[in-house]
């Protein structure tokens, strides 16, 4: 069962924008949720968070051009990102805990979406 899922990647321009989205299974809801992302060849770095009551951190590259948000009521989370640049280039994943509203107890944690490639051409 896939328990969440982000999307939004692409082919984009240098300078361009893409949003990203990450979102779980149905019947699930997410705590905070961290973006990442894996370049060919490096290590997984951390790009961004945002916490349950909205409170958001960046990566100092992606500082002034990545905003992470999320909306409870729709279950999702984004992250809008702007002036992108070649070095952006990776496989980006939505990272988080999962919690059941309707099922108190139901926690799943350390859950990853299945990544959504994002490619920025010089």
């Amino acid at each position: 069962q896939v328990l969440l899922v982000d999307s939004g990647g692409g082919l984009v321009q240098a300078g361009g924008s893409l949003r990203l989205s990450c979102a779980p299974a149905s019947g699930y809801s997410m705590h905070a949720v961290a973006w990442y992302r894996q370049a060919p060849g490096k290590q997984r770095d951390w790009v961004a968070s945002i916490t349950d009551d909205g409170s958001t951190d960046y990566a100092n590259s992606v500082k002034g051009r990545f905003t992470v948000s999320r909306d409870d009521s729709k279950n999702t989370a984004w992250m809008q990102m702007n002036s992108l640049k070649p070095e952006d280039t990776a496989v980006y994943s939505c990272h988080t805990d999962l919690y059941s509203k309707d099922f108190p107890g139901i926690h799943v944690s350390d859950v990853w979406g299945q990544g959504t490639q994002v490619i920025v051409d010089s």
